[in-house]
């Protein structure tokens, strides 16, 4: 991998963990909630974004290694107590960073079409390449149903109070839970899963 590979990869997957995280606070916004926006995380400067494990070392590992390449932003704070109505906020909140996520991976798509083989900037191709790779990737495993990713969110809404109010309680574990699944054989099948759909996903947009 070049030089110029590496750094625009470091950047695009920050951007894109990044926009994930702002997309769920103006999603709060937009219903009611001013948590994010107090907390100055509406904004796409990565300072206040930046998880020092999740944004930095873990994906430079990846690439330097030639691993899985992923990473995450410190959540953006919301509270659901002040939409105005709680079930359709959680559910928009929680499908507002995924959305973007798989928005931009479909404008890469489209972007290496039009100039994949562009003469004058060969390594573009291979920079959308790698936004739609990264974002797909967001996408899929955002929607894993496991405490606190977004798809357990959505679950969340979906369920009966009493079955939410036990589901939520795994939330502590959420950590543990996906160690599990990425780095011992017990996650294997969720891993292969994770890839498949990303790569399906891929086919669908041709990249």
């Amino acid at each position: 991998m070049s030089a110029e590979l590496f750094a625009g990869s470091i950047i695009i997957l920050l951007f894109s963990i990044i926009l994930h995280e702002v997309m769920h606070g103006l999603a709060a916004l937009y219903f009611g909630d001013h948590t994010a926006e107090r907390a100055g995380r509406l904004t796409l400067n990565p300072l206040p974004h930046i998880d020092p494990i999740g944004s930095i070392l873990l994906p430079a590992l990846g690439l330097i290694f030639g691993g899985v390449i992923f990473g995450w932003a410190k959540p953006v704070p919301v509270n659901p107590l002040n939409f105005r109505d709680i079930r359709t906020g959680e559910l928009v909140v929680s499908l507002a960073g995924v959305a973007a996520n798989l928005v931009l991976a479909v404008l890469a798509a489209i972007l290496f079409h039009l100039f994949g083989n562009s003469l004058f900037y060969p390594i573009f191709g291979d920079l959308m390449t790698t936004v739609v790779e990264f974002n797909l990737l967001l996408f899929v495993f955002n929607l894993i149903p496991i405490p606190p990713l977004d798809g357990s969110k959505v679950l969340m809404v979906f369920l009966p109070a009493n079955l939410e109010i036990t589901y939520r309680r795994l939330e502590q574990y959420g950590f543990m839970i996906l160690m599990l699944v990425f780095f011992t054989p017990l996650g294997i099948p969720i891993r292969i899963l994770i890839f498949w759909l990303r790569n399906f996903l891929r086919s669908i947009l041709g990249v």
